[in-house]
């Protein structure tokens, strides 16, 4: 096959449009086993916000927290929630290691 210059010129100015696209975010990197996902950067600070009164005595605040969707990480707002008699609630938080961050959710255990 023979290269023309023609040829070499659409070639770059192809490639050259297909680079304009490219956005660079955290990315997620091979985790250690049993780990889970683990994203290159680390979360922002959590957003400040103005918690009301609570819907009925008794329940409690679980604050907001980043998720991770579509390649950026993503606010969900805090909620109310209903205790369990017998369990406390372990927040969600982000934790380092096996070379980045990676998630916790949060859940309920036994007291």
């Amino acid at each position: 096959m023979k290269f023309t210059s023609a040829k070499i010129a659409i070639a770059g100015v192809v490639l050259a449009v297909a680079l304009t696209g490219c956005v660079v975010t955290a990315r997620p990197v091979v985790p250690a086993v049993g780990v889970g996902i683990v994203y290159s950067a680390p979360p922002p600070p959590p957003a400040e916000v103005v918690v009301g009164v609570a819907p009925s005595p008794g329940f409690f605040w679980v604050g907001g927290n980043y998720g991770w969707e579509g390649g950026r990480y993503v606010w969900h707002g805090g909620r109310w929630m209903a205790p369990r008699p017998g369990y406390r609630w372990v927040p969600h938080h982000w934790v380092e290691g096996g070379g980045g961050w990676h998630p916790e959710p949060g859940h309920w255990v036994r007291a």
